[in-house]
């Protein structure tokens, strides 16, 4: 069965966790910005944590559903309706065969997901469905989402109990400015220590050449690292690379493979979301940590997610008792 796109939004793309295998042969990772939002997509509609969503930027899609088909949206908040009426974030919702969905602006953040049961079912190519724009590969013929196009799902997706009772806290975001913890990078001790102190303390801004390979940020120009022939070397999502003209970029999911530019810090991997959700014109300031006090957030944030695990599942056993079962069937005899 499938969904029809009947408006692809600014830049619609199908994403998951990425192609994290394939760097060595130079094809880059791309999969979500947001993965805090996409795993918890996947987790309201009981999902495997790693299942195809739908990335929304800015302005999103107007879709047709052809099934039944039990849906969530989470990230970045704004106007969504079904057939006309609200539509609401951060909650399982069951939507009806012929009944559409239309994701308008994004208001509070930048990137939305949009996760159906039983994951969007486009080819896998080298062991992911990520959309790779650069390489023209993944996801729906390798491109963003257009008018027309028939997205496949599930034709038999496993139902999920008492969906109605699947719902998380939703987030909200910073519009004007956002902090972002960093440790240092392979060639922070090749700045000096002034350079160092102006990353930590100077507020930057997000330019206009921001996309889902990099933030390129705008400010005083950092001194740029004396590192001699610096080899070219591995890129990582969250990398600071300062090029030649000073002015930092900040490397994301369609990063390139490798790189030749030093790279002064490294985003702690739980502040990734924070900068997905970011947009041109906020401004951006670092706090450098420990390696090690970035893994313990990052342990932090795991034990959370599994504590949301729980608390829905919880809610979805609460609501299914023998009683309330009985009640809602003698219901539907009246």
């Amino acid at each position: 069965m499938s969904i029809t796109v009947l408006d692809g939004g600014l830049f619609t793309t199908v994403q998951d966790a990425g192609r994290t295998s394939q760097q060595a042969s130079g094809f880059g990772v791309s999969g979500v910005m947001d993965p805090w939002m996409f795993r918890l997509a996947n987790l309201l509609v009981n999902n495997s944590t790693d299942a195809a969503v739908l990335e929304i930027t800015s302005v999103g899609p107007t879709l047709q559903f052809n099934q039944d088909c039990i849906v969530a949206l989470t990230g970045a908040t704004g106007i969504a309706t079904l057939d006309g009426q609200p539509f609401p974030f951060y909650q399982a919702r069951l939507i009806l065969s012929g009944q559409q969905l239309a994701i308008k602006q994004l208001i509070n953040g930048t990137r939305s997901y949009l996760a159906v049961v039983g994951g969007f079912q486009v080819p896998m190519v080298m062991g992911s469905r990520a959309t790779s724009t650069r390489y023209r590969i993944g996801g729906f013929r390798g491109r963003a989402l257009q008018t027309g196009d028939v997205l496949p799902v599930v034709r038999h997706a496993a139902y999920v109990p008492n969906y109605g009772s699947r719902h998380l806290p939703s987030t909200t975001y910073s519009q004007t400015q956002v902090s972002i913890r960093v440790t240092p990078g392979p060639q922070f001790d090749q700045f000096d220590q002034q350079t160092q102190r102006v990353f930590a303390k100077m507020t930057f801004t997000i330019s206009d050449a921001a996309d889902r390979m990099g933030y390129r940020l705008s400010g005083a120009p950092l001194k740029v690292a004396q590192t001699g022939n610096l080899l070219s070397e591995g890129t990582f999502f969250g990398g600071i690379q300062v090029p030649q003209d000073g002015a930092p970029i900040i490397l994301l999911a369609d990063r390139q493979t490798t790189g030749g530019y030093p790279v002064i810090a490294v985003i702690a991997s739980v502040d990734l979301p924070l900068i997905a959700q970011a947009r041109p014109g906020m401004t951006v300031n670092f706090k450098l940590i420990s390696i090690t006090a970035a893994q313990q957030l990052l342990k932090a944030q795991q034990e959370k997610l599994a504590d949301l695990e729980r608390q829905v599942q919880q809610l979805s056993e609460r609501d299914l008792s023998p009683r309330l079962a009985a009640t809602r069937i003698a219901r539907l005899f009246k």
